[in-house]
């Protein structure tokens, strides 16, 4: 069986670090394994990504040490089990609102009579024995609007289920706030802490959309262990705006900072643009 890079390296780290990749690029998941990313997550419910850019971009990590994950917009059955057939580690399932909801995204990883997943062996590195394909495959159902705080220790009661992902920007905004108060309103933080108790309490990893190094180790305090840090694009803006300082005799790195774990509020260029 094709081992699962991210049960691996769970199981090996009390965080796990995530980088985010929102279109086709060459480069991108091995610079953040060369950086030390445990796993790169593949953006096709607000990316530019297709299925056959995402099957690419699995295959080109092949032989890779790097954990992969996909974020879709829903527990539609057919694009699940493409990703999964691909070689995905994982599926985060995105707008995930109740238990039957996440339900769903679960039997879309899983074949008959447990699920709906349809076999389509095209890896075959992966195998062909569906017990063992089902069991190197992570779910996680994505919270990140009010109503799924409301489910949330319904969700996470769901059999199945690896984990919760949660999305910062648009919880704060279903709860009434800005994107931009996802990091600094105490409602805001208080509905993410919930979620992770409620997720640790079922023994479930939880994960969320960081964006930034402060606010990652501030989500680790929390005891979220799947943490993604920065998109590519972010990356590469902090890095190359780094240099240009540097060139220029500048002391500071503008708005490529990123924002303070202790309240400082993220821009558009600081949090990636959206979770």
């Amino acid at each position: 069986m094709s081992p699962s890079r991210l049960q691996d390296a769970l199981a090996g780290n009390p965080q796990v670090w995530g980088g985010w990749v929102v279109g086709p690029t060459i480069i991108g998941p091995e610079e953040f394994t060369a950086a030390g990313y445990h796993y790169v997550g593949f953006d096709v419910q607000h990316g530019y990504l297709d299925d056959a850019d995402v099957a690419l971009l699995l295959r080109r990590l092949e032989h890779v040490p790097i954990a992969t994950a996909v974020r879709l917009p829903s527990a539609d059955p057919a694009p699940i089990g493409r990703v999964l057939d691909a070689g995905a580690d994982a599926v985060i399932i995105a707008m995930v609102e109740s238990a039957e909801q996440a339900a769903a995204a679960v039997a879309a990883t899983r074949y008959a009579p447990a699920g709906v997943r349809s076999f389509g062996p095209l890896r075959a590195g992966l195998g062909q024995d569906t017990a063992e394909l089902e069991a190197r495959v992570s779910v996680f159902a994505m919270i990140e609007t009010a109503r799924g705080l409301a489910a949330a220790e319904e969700i996470c009661a769901v059999p199945g289920l690896t984990g919760v992902y949660v999305g910062p920007a648009d919880l704060a905004i279903s709860m009434g706030y800005q994107h931009s108060d996802a990091w600094t309103h105490p409602e805001v933080r208080a509905a993410m802490v919930a979620i992770q108790t409620a997720a640790h309490a079922a023994g479930l990893v939880t994960g969320i959309h960081a964006g930034a190094g402060k606010l990652g180790k501030a989500m680790a305090g929390l005891g979220f262990r799947m943490i993604t840090l920065a998109s590519e694009s972010v990356a590469l803006r902090r890095g190359a705006t780094e240099h240009l300082n540097e060139a220029r005799g500048s002391e500071t790195i503008g708005n490529a900072s990123g924002p303070s774990a202790t309240g400082q509020a993220p821009t558009g260029t600081e949090r990636g643009g959206y979770n």
